[in-house]
C-alpha cells in the first residue's frame, strides 16, 4: 500500500501524523523502495489495526 491508500484506509489522517507514528515506533510496519517511496503490506497494516483494536 501507498502511504496515502494507508491514510486514506485510517479516514483522512494526516501524513504528518503517519510519520510522527513512524519516528515513535508506533505505526505499521513498512520498507522503502529504491526510489525511497514508503510501502506498506497490507497484512501488516491489518495486523497493525488488530493491535490497536486490542489494545483499545
Amino acid at each position: 500500500m501507498t502511504v496515502r491508500q494507508v491514510l486514506n484506509e485510517l479516514g483522512g489522517v494526516s501524513r504528518r501524523t503517519f510519520y510522527r507514528w513512524r519516528e515513535l515506533g508506533h505505526g505499521p510496519a513498512a520498507f522503502k523502495l529504491p526510489n525511497g517511496e514508503l510501502r506498506v503490506w497490507r497484512s501488516d497494516f491489518t495486523t497493525w489495526l488488530r493491535k490497536l483494536e486490542a489494545a483499545a
